[in-house]
């Protein structure tokens, strides 16, 4: 073997070489979880019962997903052959995008938005238009509609949308659906269960509508990697053809049908964020915060130019939160989870010790 040969090494394909890397912040996160929107309690008790129950045998067989997959539908009012759950939302994304992109497509991208839509877009040929939302970050309807061309194939929305909190109208979705007949309408509800809306019981009536779901937020299931997808039956085979057969796992399947029987912990749960998030509201605008109204179970507020400084002195006083100032729109900002009353209360007496050490009581600057 030559010396020259010696020094070869594989390349990746060039769009993988030009992906952005996304680096999830870690650390300490046994403090108070702000910076995630992830359930900051628990699970469902019943979940804990049935973890307590998988034996170590039962580990030693491949998961069986279609089985789980006929509960959920059933419980969203669908058939089978319109769901199919995924290793997360993420994978779902992933998925979707591999079944629907090629060269010459679009994906139209309201911004800012969920990071890993352009990501996984990016690893596909297909291009991908932003939208920028305006100062208020309400959803840009209209320049949306006006972005649409023959090659719009995909248009990812989040509904409500991180970080922003806004949320899009179902006569705005069914317009951009019926102005776009050509794409897959991506309608990625994972904050649902805190603004109430959806549009999933409009699938197989409108022919290019997906829906993505979580359970890693009210479920509180985000460590087993558990999320879906639901649209009609001629779309999702293709989906299912992308997707590997084994990517769920066997004890997130295990746990799916008892977090969906136990509807008191989810409405509890939800209820609990709901009022906290207008306690923590009004904290913020005792403060002299400004903030941007909310569908989710977060808020993003307007710090300013000491963003880092306040992040950092957050997490020193024990409470983690996201400054999403890397977002485009949204330099200065930092989103909050929203927890229960107590852990609002919690954070709110942080935020005003934090500003106070860095002299902005009273309002960023």
């Amino acid at each position: 073997m030559t010396e020259a040969a010696t020094n070869v090494i594989p390349v990746p394909r060039a769009r993988v070489q030009a992906m952005k890397e996304y680096h999830p912040p870690l650390g300490c996160r046994d403090t108070l979880r702000l910076d995630f929107n992830e359930n900051t309690v628990a699970c469902s008790p019943k979940v804990r019962e049935v973890l307590g129950r998988i034996s170590a045998g039962s580990l030693t067989r491949y998961p069986e997903r279609e089985p789980v997959e006929a509960i959920v539908a059933a419980y969203l009012g669908l058939a089978s052959t319109q769901v199919a759950l995924t290793n997360g939302v993420d994978e779902a994304i992933h998925v979707l995008f591999e079944a629907f992109l090629e060269d010459g497509d679009e994906l139209l991208l309201p911004v800012p938005t969920y990071t890993m839509y352009e990501i996984y877009a990016s690893a596909t040929d297909a291009r991908v238009v932003s939208v920028l939302a305006g100062d208020d970050l309400k959803f840009p309807f209209e320049r949306l509609l006006a972005a649409v061309t023959p090659r719009t194939k995909i248009i990812a929305i989040a509904n409500p949308n991180s970080p922003s909190g806004s949320a899009a109208t179902r006569a705005q979705l069914l317009e951009i659906a019926a102005r776009a007949p050509q794409a897959v309408l991506l309608v990625d509800e994972a904050y649902f269960h805190f603004h109430g809306e959806t549009v999933i019981d409009l699938i197989g009536t409108v022919p290019n509508l997906i829906v993505a779901r979580t359970f890693s937020k009210a479920y509180g299931l985000a460590g087993l990697r558990l999320g879906l997808l639901a649209g009609p039956a001629e779309l999702m085979r293709w989906v299912k053809r992308v997707l590997s057969p084994y990517s769920v796992n066997s004890l997130a399947l295990a746990c799916l049908p008892p977090a969906l029987e136990d509807a008191a912990y989810i409405d509890w749960y939800v209820s609990e964020v709901l009022t906290a998030r207008a306690e923590f509201e009004a904290a913020l605008d005792q403060a002299g915060v400004r903030r941007w109204p909310s569908q989710a179970n977060f808020v993003l507020i307007e710090i300013g130019a000491q963003h880092k400084e306040f992040t950092r002195h957050m997490s020193a006083a024990g409470v983690l939160v996201r400054d999403r100032s890397s977002d485009p729109g949204c330099d200065g900002r930092v989103r909050i989870t929203i927890g229960t009353r107590e852990q609002m209360r919690q954070a709110a007496f942080a935020l005003n010790e934090v500003l106070a050490t860095l002299n902005m009581k009273g309002g960023a600057q």
